[in-house]
């Protein structure tokens, strides 16, 4: 369904809720350039399964959420070559936005206060979020994030440079294929999803959506965003830091690093685990996930007037 949040028109699925208002919220946010699908089904039900309800969302300028083309496209090597140097970066709009888009997310769904979930760039609007308004968060779960710190270190360079890497031809084929290969280079070594696999959900991605621009203007506003690692000593919010020991986009350093900046965060390090989230690897955060929010949703049934 389309709400409207923050201005803008997004989509957004709402699961579990059963007609019951008092069920806790768990708002899932997910990563750069993917949309509200990524998130695994069997994740998404065993929340369900687990008493709670489940809002995901395309964020902006990707998926069926309104696109922001009349913002330009920003020159991405030009940007990078400036926050190397650490010269100031103006990107169309910021992870700080795109933490107000969550917020108003909830506001449309008539949610007080939710347990916030995000990967990737999602863990980072999460922290956001979390910064934002924290009377909104019960808690946070930031799983293949970073604080955005500049020491930390970089992907591997061979995805660095599948990333980096055009297509040949500006086709939906060539996309395609290009994401195929970008997705078994940041895979979990210890749970290989198929290239056949990997090739269908993409294709299907794309048949719902296509929309590369956005994922431009998202990756800008991820790298503009250079404040956000000395601010995250401001969190107090419950906080579980999921990551795996092989990510090779993400290492596990960006990790270590978000957990040691968030006051009381809890790390946990997932072997075998890359940078997506295959049906092991689900397993093993489900794991991780639910007795983080039991024990949080007990916590504030317990101080809510």
């Amino acid at each position: 369904m389309q709400l409207k949040a923050n201005g803008l028109t997004l989509e957004v699925e709402d699961t579990g809720a059963h007609g019951n208002p008092t069920r806790p919220v768990v708002l899932l946010i997910m990563g750069l350039g993917m949309q509200l699908t990524a998130w695994p089904p069997a994740l998404v039900q065993a929340l369900v399964d687990a008493g709670y309800r489940v809002v995901r969302f395309d964020n902006r300028d990707i998926g069926l959420s309104q696109h922001l083309d009349a913002l330009g496209t920003p020159n991405v090597p030009w940007t990078a070559m400036k926050l190397r140097f650490g010269l100031p970066v103006r990107p169309p709009y910021s992870l700080r936005d795109m933490a107000l888009d969550a917020l108003g997310v909830l506001d449309a769904s008539g949610v007080a206060q939710a347990h916030v979930v995000g990967a990737s760039m999602g863990g980072m609007v999460a922290q956001r979020l979390a910064l934002l308004a924290p009377e909104r968060v019960a808690s946070l779960i930031s799983i293949m994030s970073s604080s955005g710190a500049r020491n930390l270190p970089p992907p591997r360079p061979e995805v660095m440079r599948l990333m980096l890497r055009r297509p040949p031809k500006n086709s939906r084929e060539a996309m395609l294929d290009h994401s195929v290969a970008l997705f078994q280079a940041i895979g979990s070594p210890g749970f290989p999803t198929p290239a056949a696999e990997i090739r269908a959900r993409v294709a299907e991605s794309m048949a719902r959506s296509f929309h590369p621009a956005g994922t431009t203007r998202q990756m800008v506003a991820v790298g503009a965003d250079v404040t956000r690692a000395l601010e995250l000593v401001n969190v107090k919010t419950p906080t579980l830091v999921l990551h795996g020991r092989d990510d090779p986009l993400v290492p596990f350093a960006c990790g270590e690093d978000t957990a040691r900046r968030i006051q009381g965060a809890r790390l946990c390090g997932i072997d075998g685990m890359g940078h997506d989230l295959p049906p092991g690897v689900v397993d093993r955060l489900v794991a991780e996930m639910l007795p983080h929010l039991q024990a949080h949703t007990a916590q504030h049934l317990m101080t809510t007037p």
